[in-house]
């Protein structure tokens, strides 16, 4: 697929069928994360793989909007100890987003579905999921991106608006 496509294809799928993701395609994903641009070549993300039902189910209630259910959800988190030191640390929250693109690019690549659920900055989110992973104090959960074959494949669009470019001249 090209790059062009996979942009315009990539839409959140909140259903899924039951059938597993391959742990070729699950490598796939997480390279394609780790792909990802990172200020100062920090490389603060950290990727929970989850697949264990029981946990999937817990993640489902950890947050307002992460009843999605799905035979994979990866969390994607920023490890404050790798992140940029004092005033610069939030660039953590911009890698951690890049990768996750990655992810939703490549998943859209590989023909699955996924949809990126925000956890932080929800503090009551943070600490459900943090709980739930037993998350030390240094991992900030950024989000769940639930994964899995999708059971409707929303159609493809284009977003673009004039009215939100400016330009300088």
């Amino acid at each position: 697929m090209e790059v062009k496509e996979a942009l315009l294809r990539r839409r959140s799928v909140r259903k899924f069928t039951d059938k597993k993701i391959s742990e070729n395609e699950i490598s796939e994903l997480l390279h394609a994360a780790m792909s990802g641009p990172s200020a100062c070549n920090r490389t603060p993300w950290e990727f929970f793989v989850i697949s264990n039902p029981e946990i999937l189910e817990k993640l489902q209630k950890a947050a307002r909007y992460s009843n999605i259910e799905a035979p994979l959800a990866i969390v994607v988190c920023g490890n404050l100890s790798k992140a940029l030191p004092s005033q610069l640390s939030p660039f953590w929250i911009q890698d951690c987003s890049a990768a996750t693109e990655n992810i939703l690019l490549m998943a859209t690549d590989l023909g699955l579905g996924a949809v990126w659920c925000g956890i932080h900055p929800m503090k009551r989110a943070e600490k459900n999921v943090s709980d739930i992973l037993s998350l030390s104090e240094k991992m900030i959960p950024l989000n769940i991106i639930y994964i899995g074959h999708p059971a409707e494949v929303p159609e493809a669009r284009d977003q673009f608006s004039e009215k939100k470019v400016h330009y300088i001249k």
